[in-house]
């Protein structure tokens, strides 16, 4: 079996707070394999979006191991961990946080344009194209509904092509129409680029759409449910 894509053990992470140090994820040991689907869900408060994140290395494990894309995040400073964010990662929020002086196209080809890529604005517009936002390119997120922002997000996220994709309550901002045409475009952007999905979500009609379910309490698994 080859390596898996992303690999915890028994990582932990805890923050200082006012009246000492929360336990946030309490010794996290999960393998998740490329082009695996994986859904991540419990009560607020069991940790979900704080697993994605020490995924995403956008927050560094306090213990254990962590490793994305044959990488040991914990090792790597923060100019690293961008890079290889920007190279094998997208990366979708609940909140869209698109550039607000900066029109979808913008938005989406910007991280390509770092990246290096010759053709950033070209695949931009074909990203926006398949979330059916090219005729928006040339519009600023104030100008789109919270539905459009978010399928501009899903378009930035898609349009490195990248390994991994991580969404964390991608429809929690939305109404349920706009929300499952965002859920069916994310599905859709993650067989397109044949990227491995984890997803973070209350809704266990979504999470049962992936290949496993992994549900939290307490900042430790709980239990897990292959589809």
């Amino acid at each position: 079996m080859t390596s898996p894509l992303i690999s915890l053990q028994n990582a932990q992470l805890s923050l200082r707070a006012g009246a000492g140090l929360v336990e946030i994820l309490r010794g996290i040991t999960l393998d998740v394999h490329a082009g695996e689907t994986v859904g991540l869900v419990g009560p607020s408060g069991s940790g979900k979006s704080s697993l994605l994140m020490l995924m995403g290395g956008l927050e560094k494990a306090t213990g254990g191991v962590v490793m994305a894309l044959g990488h040991d995040l914990g090792a790597m400073n923060e100019d690293a961990l961008a890079r290889l964010r920007r190279d094998n990662m997208g990366v979708v929020f609940q909140s869209f946080h698109l550039i607000p002086n900066m029109t979808a196209l913008e938005n989406v080809a910007t991280p390509l344009e770092l990246a290096g890529a010759p053709d950033a604005e070209a695949r931009a517009l074909a990203e926006l194209d398949a979330v059916g936002l090219g005729a928006r390119a040339g519009h600023y997120p104030a100008q789109l509904s919270g539905g459009e922002q978010q399928r501009v997000a899903l378009a930035r996220a898609a349009a490195p092509r990248p390994k991994l994709i991580l969404a964390d309550e991608p429809t929690g901002n939305l109404d349920t129409v706009t929300g499952e045409n965002i859920v069916e475009l994310l599905f859709g952007l993650r067989e397109r680029h044949g990227a491995t999905l984890v997803l973070v979500t209350h809704d266990m009609d979504l999470a049962r759409r992936c290949d496993r379910v992994i549900a939290l309490r307490d900042g430790q698994i709980a239990a897990t449910e292959a589809a």
